[in-house]
């Protein structure tokens, strides 16, 4: 009809596109070129805030990939909430680790266990002795984030105190912490990593043995090595015997003091959630410390006397602030006046910024159009293992997280495996290798600045001693190539879901993944 006007156009919903190779890329190359820039930049300083600037920065390039393919800004927001909901254990471990941390310096426990390794260790047997402490404890406990953070500290400042390499002593600590989170049935992420692969634990357990006792065999003989021609030029700041005078000055030490570790290990035995164990630590700590450390409590508030309103206030400011200790002799007031929830925060920003970066780069779907080629070229078994270690390594240096290095390469890979008659104990020992054991060697990386921050020693500093979370994936990969005990399938092999096996879409990270 003459002088009708047409329906107004609708808006039309944005197509949206398949990310391209240049898309995929485009993140992580402004990625490797911001970090890299902040540490030429800032050296070591950079992770007090201008890496944790860089991957902010990273995660706006990302964000910006995904709108240029047409997907809406809401789709953005639910993967930075999906990556903040998949560290909430992660963050409530940190916070309790540094309220432990503070407790425990000022409770005495710390001390106690400084004073006793004085007396015990030797510099040229600390390193290889501070791996098996560790080893056997994590193993106990089936957790490496509360061994490094309860026992780790004790033994570096042991060493600071001896005058060994902090660097040395923090990649001892961290080889032994994960030689038993990987060996223990009690470890979360031992459990999830057969379950993503429908494997039995014991028998993921075995398999994993292959390679990570030889792997400790071989980091234990270089500690003893590197122990034995350099402990002759081991300096320590102070003599022993003043350290141990001053101790006892300052601290009652006394077993008592030890009865925090004591529950924080047998929590962790009878299963209860880390971060609960970690903070039940803390608080006992601060009663058993009023009791048997009066004096420090009273003198940490600027009292005359302890009264219980005092006790409380003195744990409350060790619990947020840390715990600040002046005995006169540099080194014991460097070791002790730590801790505190707000240490952590520099942390938390890190792992943040970290995880949100990996996740736009999962949930938008710039990973799986990198590792898709990576399966597709992986024509030999030796290929194959090596797009297992590059997509998982990959993904603890641009996802910033384990748990996400643990459960893509396994959904990815395991179809591949079972098609090629591998038994799926081959792919959950190479994820362990590949995904948890070199989660603490990148610095941005949550287990990283965990490490780090809690042995107040920078990732890049202890790396190159890691020897173990170095020569595990090694030794994985040379077994792919050469096919040194590599299982083929067998009826026995899969836990079927009637068997009670939970399915992996359904698997979700318990409290203490780590």
């Amino acid at each position: 009809m003459k002088g009708s006007q047409p329906a107004e156009a609708q808006p039309k919903a944005r197509q949206k596109r398949d990310p391209s190779i240049a898309d995929s890329l485009t993140p992580l190359i402004a990625m490797v070129l911001l970090i890299a820039s902040s540490l030429l930049i800032f050296g070591l300083d950079a992770l007090d805030g201008p890496i944790q600037v860089a991957l902010v920065a990273s995660c706006l390039v990302a964000a910006a990939v995904a709108l240029k393919n047409g997907h809406p800004w809401g789709e953005v927001q639910a993967a930075g909430q999906s990556a903040m909901a998949s560290i909430t254990s992660a963050v409530f471990i940190l916070l309790s680790v540094g309220a432990l941390i503070g407790t425990w310096n000022l409770s005495g426990t710390i001390p106690t266990l400084v004073s006793y390794g004085l007396h015990v260790l030797r510099p040229e047997w600390f390193y290889p002795a501070t791996a098996l402490i560790c080893g056997i404890i994590a193993m106990s406990i089936g957790s490496s984030w509360t061994t490094v953070g309860t026992i780790g500290v004790g033994l570096v400042g042991i060493g600071s105190m001896l005058g060994v390499s902090p660097g040395i002593a923090a990649g001892a600590v961290v080889s032994g912490a994960y030689l038993g989170d990987k060996l223990s049935p009690l470890s979360e992420t031992t459990i999830l990593t057969a379950q993503l692969v429908k494997a039995d634990v014991m028998r993921h357990i075995k398999a994993q043995a292959w390679t990570s006792i030889p792997a400790f065999g071989i980091a234990v003989v270089l500690f003893l090595v590197i122990g034995l021609f350099t402990s002759g030029s081991a300096q320590p700041p102070a003599p022993t015997s003043i350290e141990l005078e001053k101790l006892d000055q300052v601290f009652l030490i006394t077993p008592w003091n030890l009865l925090p570790l004591v529950l924080l290990v047998v929590l962790s035995v009878r299963k209860v959630p880390a971060s609960i164990s970690l903070f039940m630590a803390a608080v006992f700590a601060g009663i058993s410390g009023a009791i048997l450390q009066p004096r420090v409590f009273s003198g940490f508030v600027g009292a005359d006397h302890l009264t219980p309103l005092g006790a409380i206030r003195a744990t409350w400011l060790a619990m947020s602030s840390g715990f600040s200790a002046h005995t006169g002799i540099a080194d014991i007031d460097r070791l002790l006046s730590r801790g505190g929830m707000d240490s952590m925060l520099l942390t938390l920003w890190l792992i943040i910024g970290a995880v949100t970066f990996g996740a736009l780069l999962d949930e938008l779907g710039l990973i799986r159009r990198l590792t898709d080629p990576l399966l597709a070229r992986a024509k030999s078994r030796g290929g194959l293992y090596v797009a297992v270690f590059g997509s998982a390594f990959g993904l603890n240096i641009v996802a910033g997280d384990q748990y996400i290095a643990l459960v893509l390469p396994a959904r990815t890979y395991r179809a591949e495996f079972a098609k090629r008659g591998l038994a799926p104990t081959n792919l959950s020992r190479l994820c362990a290798d590949s995904g948890t054991v070199t989660s603490p060697l990148v610095p941005w990386n949550s287990c990283g600045a965990f490490m780090s921050s809690a042995l107040g020693v920078p990732t890049l500093l202890y790396l190159p001693f890691a020897f173990f979370n170095i020569l595990s994936p090694l030794l994985s990969l040379l077994y792919g190539f050469t096919g040194f005990k590599i299982e083929r399938t067998s009826e026995t092999d899969l836990v079927t879901e009637s068997d009670g096996a939970p399915d992996p879409s359904e698997t979700s990270p318990e409290d203490d993944h780590h």
